[in-house]
């Protein structure tokens, strides 16, 4: 049972990211590019790739790298995180041990203190509103799982989409649910993520808060309005120095509505 990490990244020209993210295992990077780069290959001790597309959205480099990924486990991976040693260990022997489950979660904690994320101390079996709380790369799944299953990122969501500029991760694993699979989160870390810069956040703004109302209407048609409704209640403390409870819900209501008439 071998790991591959997926890393999805901008502007690259060498392999060097695989040093500065401590990859110890395979790996694949995709990387998007509107300058010719050369795809890359490395295969001294684990194989490493880097191939590289002339195009943009972070879904859809997430689509490109279940395509050409090799590994029976995959973990997604973002550019500015970086592994414990033991990781490719604490992994591979997680998804030995919980057999059963197609997705494992696990703890990648922040250094920025502005993004901090408290995690679960047990483990848990993840559901449809525990889901919404997980990030990218925190997880890791079975390829054949997800490929037999025809699971893939909605390339309408995500950075770089010029449409919705988030929630293609929880939309990713919501669709997981809809068909079948198993999802436990375990609270090992894995290895740490800087956030330096979000390509996305900027601010409770109402296009935030329409956005995430297409995210809750692309993740359940029939909840939609319960997961908006929840987090305007939830989260209240984070957006109400910068909109009012009503400007936040109504918003997410016409991001609701809005991807339902174009769906």
């Amino acid at each position: 049972m071998n790991l591959e990490v997926l890393v999805s990244t901008m502007n690259r020209n060498s392999l060097e990211l695989i040093e500065k993210m401590n990859i110890k295992s395979d790996c694949l990077i995709i990387n998007q590019s509107n300058d010719f780069t050369q795809n890359l290959e490395n295969h001294t001790v684990k194989k490493i790739r880097m191939l590289s597309y002339q195009e943009r959205g972070l879904s859809k480099s997430r689509n490109r790298a279940l395509e050409e990924s090799i590994g029976d486990i995959c973990l997604i991976a973002d550019d500015d995180v970086v592994y414990r040693e033991d990781y490719v260990e604490k992994i591979v022997d997680s998804h030995k041990e919980y057999s059963d489950y197609d997705i494992i979660v696990f703890s990648v904690p922040t250094t920025n203190t502005e993004r901090s994320k408290k995690y679960y101390s047990k483990r848990k079996r993840m559901g449809y509103i525990r889901s919404l709380k997980v990030a990218s790369f925190e997880i890791s799944f079975k390829k054949k799982s997800v490929i037999e299953n025809n699971v893939r990122f909605n390339e309408s969501f995500g950075a770089g989409s010029g449409k919705v500029a988030m929630g293609e991760e929880n939309i990713f694993l919501y669709e997981c649910l809809r068909k079948g699979l198993k999802i436990l989160y375990l609270p090992i870390v894995i290895g740490v993520v800087t956030h330096e810069e979000s390509t996305w956040f900027k601010g409770y703004t109402e296009k935030y808060f329409r956005d995430l109302g297409a995210c809750y209407a692309a993740m359940s048609h029939k909840f939609s309005y319960v997961l908006a409704f929840q987090f305007a209640v939830r989260k209240r403390r984070l957006y109400n120095k910068s909109v009012s409870f009503f400007i936040a819900m109504s918003n997410m209501v016409i991001g609701i509505k809005t991807f339902n008439k174009n769906l």
